[in-house]
Parts: structure tokens; C-alpha cells; sequence
């Protein structure tokens, strides 16, 4: 149970970072002047969390397949990422 937690809040930190974070957007915006999110595949995927999910978790387990104890250490930091930014929303709504 511990681990499809864990493996939970990761996915949802990384799919995340894919689809809305700051800090990736100027690579989303590249990705969308080629291949634009109303007429690409690719575009949509990168604005749709429900679409990215699939390939994040998909990722993590290819991941835990090659390297088991990295993926597990990167896991454990986006899981607690997505709990602060969790509490934080939490904390910060009136």
C-alpha cells in the first residue's frame, strides 16, 4: 500500500511538471510551435493531465523495471513535493 501511494503522488508531481509547472513551460511552448495542442497529438497530450498521467506512471515503472532503487529515491522526492504543494493549496485556500 505504501508503495502504490507513493507511486500515486509521483505520478501526479510528474504529470504535474508536464502539463502546468512554471519551470517547464518554456519547453512545453517550444513542443507546441511545431506541434500545437488544437491540431497535434503530441500538443494535447502535454495540456492534458488526464493524457499525461498515463505516460508519467508509465515511465516510473519502466523506471522501477531498469532501476529499481533510483526510481524508488525519485519517487519518494516527487511524492513529497506533491504533498507540500498538496498542504500548501490547503493552507492557502479562504
Amino acid at each position: 500500500m505504501q508503495n502504490l501511494v507513493r507511486s500515486g503522488l509521483a505520478t501526479y508531481r510528474l504529470t504535474r511538471l508536464i502539463t502546468r509547472d512554471t519551470i517547464t513551460a518554456p519547453l512545453r511552448e517550444k513542443i507546441w510551435e511545431n506541434h500545437p495542442p488544437h491540431s497535434s497529438k503530441l500538443g494535447y497530450v502535454l495540456t492534458c493531465e488526464w493524457c499525461s498521467s498515463i505516460y508519467a506512471a508509465s515511465l516510473l515503472e519502466i523506471s522501477r523495471i531498469i532501476t529499481p532503487r533510483w526510481t524508488a529515491r525519485v519517487e519518494t522526492v516527487l511524492a513529497l513535493s506533491a504533498l507540500a504543494g498538496l498542504l500548501t493549496a490547503y493552507e492557502d485556500r479562504d
